[in-house]
C-alpha cells in the first residue's frame, strides 16, 4: 500500500468571497442558483393552493394530499441522485435535473383534472433531489475551514427559492391574468418557472466544472450500493433504510380509499407488496455488495462510522423535513388563521424561507468556527423551542408577533440544516454524494410524515409533533463524534491522499 500524501488533492488558492465570480466562487454562485431554481419550481404551487383548489373543484383533503405528493418521490430520488453524482459528477447530473424537471412542471401548470395534477406534483419531487448534487460540488471546491460556510451559502441561498416563489409568483399570476384574461393566472406563473429552469440548465452545463483544474474527482471504491466498513454498520444502515420505505407506504395509505381515494385498495395493496419486495431486494444487494465485512476486517484507511450518518439522518428529519412541510402549508395557515388574502398570506409566509439567506450560511459558519457538535446541539434546542411557540400561536396573537415567531423558528431550523451538511462531507469524501442523498432523503421522509400528520390533526398539534422530534434529535446528538484529524481517500492510481477535516 502506498503511503498517504497530503499533496495529492489540488485546491484553489482564492478565498471564499461572495462578491467574486471567478474560480471556486463562480462555482458557488452557479451551484446556489441551480438549487434556487429547483426550489423555485418545486414549491411554485404553494402560493396558489386555494386558487388551484377552486379551479379544479378540489376538496381540502385533495389539496393537502398534493403537499405530500410533492415531497414523496424525492425520498428515493435523493438516494439515486447521490449515487449518480458520485459516479458521473455534478455537472452532468445537475444539468439533467434542471432540464428534465421542467417537463412535469408544464404538465402540472396546464392539468385539467386531479389525476394529472397529482401525478405531475409527484414527479416534480425529482427536482428536489438537486440539492444533493451541489453538496458534492462544494465539497470538491472548498477546503474544510471554508466548507461549512460554502455549504451553508449554497443551501441557504438556494432554499430561498421557495420564498421567492411565494413572493414573486402571485404577482406574475396577476399580471398574466390581466394580459391573457380569466382567473387562472397561476397556470402561466408556474409554467414560467419551468421555462427559466430549463434555460438555466444550458448555462450550468457550459460554465460549471466538477473539480478545480488539476484536482482528482474521488469516486467510491465500489459502485452499486452504499459501502459500509463493518458488520454492525451494515445492520445499522439497513435499519435506517427501512423508514424510507415506510414513508412511501404511508403515502400510499393516504392515497387509498381510507384517504383521498386516488388509488383503489387493490392498487395500494400492490404498492405495499412492491415496497416490501424492493426492501428485500435492496437488503440482498447491499449484503452481496458488503459481504466481505462479515468475514474480513476492513483496513483502517477505508473505514468510516455509519453511526455518524444515522445521527445526521435524524437531525435532517427534524430540520429539513419540518421546513418542507411548513413551507408547503404556511401560506394556507396564515390565510386561514388571520383571514388574509392569498397575496398577503404568501408574503408573510415567505418570511419563514426568507431566513435561509442568512441562517443556513450562519449555521455552516458557526460549525466552521466553533465545532460541529456543539453548534448542532444549540441549534436543535432552539428549533424545539421555536416550534413549541408556533404551536401556541393563534388568531388572537398580533400578526407582527406571529411573524417574529415564524422568523425565530426558521432561523434555528435552517441554521441546523447548514450545520448538518457541514459534517456530511467530512465523513468520507468519496461517498459524500451517497451520504448527502440518504440524509437528504430523510428530510423528505420527515416532510411526508409531518404532512400526513397535518392532514389528520390541527395546525397546533402539527407544530407540537415537530418540536417533539427535535427533542429526539437533540439527545441523539450526544452520540455524534466531532470530526477531527484527517480522512484518507484512495486515488485512481492506487495511492492515498490525506484530507484535513478539522474545523479549526
Amino acid at each position: 500500500m502506498s503511503s498517504p500524501s497530503s499533496n495529492s488533492v489540488a485546491t484553489t488558492k482564492d478565498k471564499l468571497n461572495v462578491l467574486s465570480f471567478s474560480g471556486k466562487n463562480k462555482i458557488l454562485h452557479l451551484g446556489w442558483m441551480a438549487f434556487f431554481l429547483t426550489f423555485f419550481v418545486w414549491f411554485n404551487h404553494a402560493p396558489f393552493l386555494s386558487a388551484i383548489g377552486e379551479t379544479l373543484n378540489l376538496t381540502t383533503d385533495q389539496v393537502k394530499t398534493l403537499l405530500i405528493l410533492n415531497v414523496a418521490l424525492t425520498i428515493p430520488a435523493r438516494v439515486i441522485i447521490g449515487m449518480l453524482t458520485d459516479r458521473f459528477g455534478p455537472r452532468v447530473v445537475y444539468t439533467a435535473i434542471l432540464a428534465i424537471g421542467a417537463i412535469p412542471c408544464f404538465t402540472f401548470a396546464f392539468a385539467q383534472d386531479y389525476n394529472t395534477l397529482a401525478l405531475s406534483r409527484f414527479l416534480l419531487g425529482f427536482v428536489g433531489a438537486g440539492f444533493v448534487v451541489g453538496i458534492r460540488l462544494m465539497s470538491d471546491w472548498f477546503p474544510p475551514n471554508e466548507l461549512g460556510t460554502a455549504e451553508g451559502i449554497y443551501g441557504g441561498w438556494g432554499n430561498f427559492g421557495s420564498a421567492a416563489a411565494a413572493l414573486l409568483l402571485p404577482t406574475v399570476a396577476i399580471v398574466a391574468a390581466a394580459i391573457v384574461g380569466g382567473d387562472e393566472g397561476w397556470r402561466y406563473a408556474t409554467a414560467m418557472s419551468g421555462v427559466v429552469m430549463a434555460l438555466y440548465s444550458v448555462v450550468f452545463y457550459k460554465m460549471a466544472r466538477n473539480t478545480p483544474k488539476g484536482a482528482t474527482y474521488f469516486k467510491p471504491k465500489k459502485s452499486g450500493a452504499m459501502m459500509v466498513t463493518s458488520a454492525g454498520d451494515f445492520w445499522l444502515m439497513m435499519a435506517f433504510k427501512l423508514p424510507m420505505y415506510l414513508a412511501l407506504a404511508l403515502l400510499a395509505w393516504k392515497l387509498s380509499p381510507a384517504g383521498v381515494s386516488l388509488l383503489s385498495q387493490s392498487s395500494v395493496t400492490l404498492i405495499y407488496i412492491g415496497l416490501a419486495v424492493l426492501y428485500v431486494y435492496e437488503f440482498i444487494s447491499s449484503y452481496r455488495f458488503n459481504k466481505e465485512v462479515f468475514t474480513t476486517p476492513v483496513p483502517e484507511v477505508h473505514r468510516y462510522d455509519f453511526k455518524q450518518v444515522g445521527i445526521l439522518n435524524i437531525l435532517y428529519f427534524a430540520t429539513f423535513g419540518s421546513e418542507l412541510a411548513v413551507v408547503s402549508m404556511l401560506p394556507l395557515f396564515y390565510q386561514e388563521t388571520f383571514n388574509l388574502s392569498v397575496v398577503m398570506a404568501g408574503v408573510l409566509a415567505s418570511s419563514y424561507a426568507f431566513m435561509n439567506l442568512m441562517s443556513r450560511p450562519g449555521g455552516g459558519w458557526l460549525s466552521d468556527k466553533f465545532g460541529r457538535k456543539i453548534t448542532l446541539l444549540i441549534l436543535t434546542a432552539g428549533l424545539a423551542v421555536g416550534y413549541l411557540l408556533m404551536g401556541i400561536l393563534d388568531s388572537t396573537w398580533p400578526l407582527a408577533l406571529a411573524l417574529l415567531i415564524t422568523m425565530f423558528c426558521s432561523f434555528f431550523v435552517q441554521a441546523g440544516e447548514g450545520a448538518v451538511f457541514a459534517v456530511i462531507p467530512l465523513i468520507k469524501r468519496s461517498m459524500t454524494g451517497q451520504f448527502a442523498g440518504m440524509t437528504g432523503a430523510y428530510g423528505n421522509v420527515g416532510s411526508v410524515v409531518y404532512l400526513t400528520i397535518l392532514s389528520l390533526v390541527s395546525y397546533q398539534v402539527f407544530f407540537f409533533v415537530i418540536a417533539a422530534t427535535a427533542v429526539v434529535g437533540f439527545f441523539a446528538l450526544f452520540l455524534l463524534k466531532e470530526p477531527e484529524g484527517v480522512i484518507i481517500e484512495e486515488m485512481p492510481d492506487g495511492t492515498f491522499a490525506e484530507i484535513q477535516v478539522s474545523h479549526s
